[in-house]
């Protein structure tokens, strides 16, 4: 498998166990995320007027006139921003299913009122994108190197000369802090960060770790495995470099983790097993990666998996290894987990 993201086995490389390969040959740590921003101060989306700033995890401070109006995001960003109030004008990434459904990391967006430049890896239509005047485009980092996700290497210098760019980075580092700074970028847009949906949503992360915490305190000899599937093997994801599960393992909950070795050939993410090697590792519950370009558990008809005591006892789960960045759709991440700890038995 070769170095990018996409969907399983089918795009330049992938986002596979629960890990990007890496983009580029080295991954170095990014920065320590503390941007600063600036917005209307109003609080409401409606207030767009003034000049606009934000130092993204680049350490790159975008200044505008004004608070964007036409903004162009990553459909994970995109989602995440809709949560908050805040509606973008175009999106990229996985956006639609092949019946014409919302992907699963469209989130809440009404996939029909976006303009999508592009549903999977490689796909970005500059002619699109040119036409909604975009003020700036969002995305994702995930290397330390301010590659953003889904923007195609081989035109990221025309889609830059259009509109500058914002970058949150979901790479090394625990998932409230990405998740903090999607909330200060949110903000800055013009987000009511006040509004009581978006104050409940915060308490209800709060409280689903706490309960995450006690799951994981009182079930420790449980042993939980990452894992995305393709036709052809089967990926076991490492916890560093991950947002979710560096977050969920600072909570105490304890992974299935492939040793340094193991990883190098997926830059440090993954571990690439054969089907007939998929029972390497004992593990009690199994998150299995949700994304649409994975091969999912029920559609998986390996002999070895279905073997497997976890898959025999009913305990495997869904997993996000690209979690909407709003608090609200965190919740289900941390409470799903939380639930399989709990009713979990030892079968491995």
């Amino acid at each position: 498998m070769s170095n990018a993201p996409a969907p399983h086995m089918n795009r330049r490389g992938i986002l596979a166990a629960g890990g990007v390969l890496a983009l580029g040959a080295a991954l170095t740590a990014c920065g320590d995320g503390k941007g600063e921003d600036t917005g209307s101060g109003s609080g409401t989306q409606a207030a767009r007027s003034g000049p606009w700033s934000f130092k993204d995890d680049r350490g790159t401070t975008v200044k505008l006139d004004k608070v964007p109006a036409n903004i162009v995001a990553f459909t994970g960003v995109g989602a995440a921003l809709h949560d908050y109030g805040v509606q973008v004008k175009g999106v990229f990434g996985p956006t639609t299913t092949k019946d014409g459904k919302a992907d699963v990391q469209a989130g809440d967006m009404d996939v029909s009122k976006v303009t999508v430049l592009g549903n999977t890896w490689g796909q970005f239509s500059i002619e699109k994108y040119a036409s909604l005047a975009p003020d700036v485009l969002i995305s994702t980092m995930f290397d330390g190197a301010g590659t953003l996700w889904y923007v195609p290497e081989e035109s990221k210098k025309k889609i830059a000369q259009l509109a500058p760019s914002v970058a949150i980075s979901v790479y090394d580092r625990q998932l409230t802090e990405s998740l903090q700074r999607m909330w200060s970028l949110a903000g800055s847009l013009g987000a009511d960060m006040k509004a009581a949906r978006v104050t409940d949503a915060k308490k209800r992360f709060e409280a689903a770790a706490a309960r995450l915490r006690a799951a994981a305190r009182a079930k420790p000899g449980i042993k939980v495995m990452a894992g995305s599937a393709s036709d052809q093997l089967f990926y076991v994801s490492g916890t560093n470099l991950s947002v979710d599960l560096e977050y969920f393992k600072a909570l105490g909950v304890n992974f299935v983790e492939p040793p340094e070795s193991a990883k190098k050939q997926g830059g440090g993410w993954y571990e690439s097993l054969s089907w007939e090697n998929v029972d390497k590792y004992p593990a009690d519950i199994i998150m299995m990666d949700d994304r649409s370009s994975t091969v999912q558990p029920a559609d998986i008809s390996k002999a070895t998996w279905k073997k497997l005591p976890a898959v025999k006892a009913g305990q495997v789960i869904a997993r996000s290894p690209e979690p909407i960045l709003s608090y609200d759709k965190c919740v289900p991440l941390l409470t799903g987990l939380a639930e399989a700890l709990e009713k979990a038995k030892k079968v491995s």
